[in-house]
């Protein structure tokens, strides 16, 4: 009976979680559809854009072909053409996570967890197949290996999250204990360092997408008011900006680490220099400067400072979980810090670049694996000066 309510609690979570994701995007679709269109057109195809943007949402690559009349009618040479869509728009896949997450959580406090937290796994899956195969259609297919795959694993990734730290201690005991603690103590604090390298990243990322909108925030209004959409449509415009936000918080972060980002083919935005082309008339994206900012060398600080200051704060701690910090574990840490804050800022880079389109937009975002070197190298040197940093204040007060 608690294997079968474990279960239950488990595919229920997951329905939520898939069921809240998809009515994202189709929840306005829906709204657009009704008052624009007076639910006069078939809702097939609102149902199959709701869903194709939930996948690209979870970086699913989809394939869009316009049909020949209406390719024949725009006049523009390639129109037919096939156009594959690989950017995603981090904002639908956030949600998923932090979902995940809450569920995780609460499957943890299930008779049996672990089983409750397969059900739930299975059963994302299998919507997110039965969802895809509803809405494939010549004009937007997406990858089916990829649909199968990639959302269920950003569920197990916001799974795992929350449902491994609510475990009682006794659950992990077997895991635990196969592994010498001195070396489980210095790779968990290893990873806590580049993670908490990342979020710092993130956060002053964060608020430098703030600072810019707030100061170009007569670009953004002027691009609004150009595209001439009613109230319902910028409604919408905007919910589809939230969704892109991430996207371009993970963009400042690779502009302050150094490699920066492409807004299309050919061009670059970072510390460095600035060359930018046409971009899509998309309001939030005339945040975005165009040309060279005055001391923006200065930004390349900030990843490093991060680091300096999360292995200023955590020395005490960590000297204290180990029992000591000769310099072999203090080069230990610092290299293994920034060996995961490296690698988990290419992921995210990797997540928030692609194809977003024809023409110049099938190179958008920075390049992942350049910026996640660079920040490896820039957190490893920042914590292992930081280490040392806090480790002589005690004696130079004596």
């Amino acid at each position: 009976m608690t294997r079968r309510l474990s279960a239950l609690i488990g595919a229920l979570e997951a329905v939520l979680v898939a069921v809240v994701g998809l009515a994202l995007p189709l929840v306005p679709f829906t709204v657009v559809w009704g008052a624009v269109l007076g639910f006069g057109s078939d809702f097939a195809a609102v149902w199959r854009a709701a869903v194709d943007t939930w996948l690209i949402g979870h970086g699913v690559d989809v394939r869009f072909t316009l049909d020949a009349a209406t390719a024949a009618a725009l006049g523009v040479p390639g129109a037919g053409d096939p156009v594959v869509v690989s950017f995603a728009l981090l904002g639908i896949g956030l949600a998923t996570l932090l979902l995940a997450r809450r569920a995780g959580r609460r499957i943890a406090q299930a008779p049996h967890p672990l089983l409750g937290a397969a059900t739930a796994l299975v059963a994302f899956e299998a919507i997110t197949v039965l969802a895809t195969v509803l809405s494939l259609h010549e004009a937007a297919r997406p990858s089916i290996v990829q649909a199968a795959t990639l959302p269920a694993l950003v569920f197990a990734v916001g799974g795992a999250i929350g449902l491994v730290p609510a475990l009682p201690r006794e659950a992990l005991a077997p895991l635990r204990d196969r592994i010498p603690e001195d070396a489980r103590l210095a790779v968990t604090e290893a990873l806590r360092l580049g993670l908490a390298c990342v979020a710092g990243l993130v956060a002053v990322a964060a608020v430098a997408v703030a600072v810019l909108l707030a100061v170009h925030y007569d670009e953004v209004i002027a691009l609004y008011e150009s595209l001439h959409t009613e109230a319902l449509g910028g409604v919408v415009l905007t919910l589809g900006e939230l969704a892109l936000l991430p996207d371009l918080v993970v963009w400042a972060a690779s502009w302050l680490v150094g490699p920066g980002f492409a807004l299309g083919a050919g061009s670059q935005v970072s510390p460095v220099g600035t060359a930018v082309g046409p971009v899509p008339a998309i309001p939030v994206l005339g945040a975005v400067p165009t040309g060279d900012l005055p001391f923006a060398l200065a930004g390349l600080v900030a990843p490093v400072g991060v680091a300096f200051l999360v292995a200023v704060v955590v020395r005490s701690r960590v000297e204290r979980l180990l029992g000591r910090l000769d310099a072999p574990l203090l080069v230990g840490l610092a290299a293994g810090g920034g060996l995961a804050g490296g690698a988990l800022v290419a992921v995210l880079c990797a997540a928030a670049s692609g194809s977003a389109g024809p023409g110049r937009l099938v190179e958008v975002g920075p390049t992942w694996w350049l910026v996640g070197l660079v920040a490896a190298a820039e957190f490893a040197v920042a914590l292992a000066l930081g280490l040392l940093a806090a480790g002589r204040r005690p004696r130079a007060a004596q």
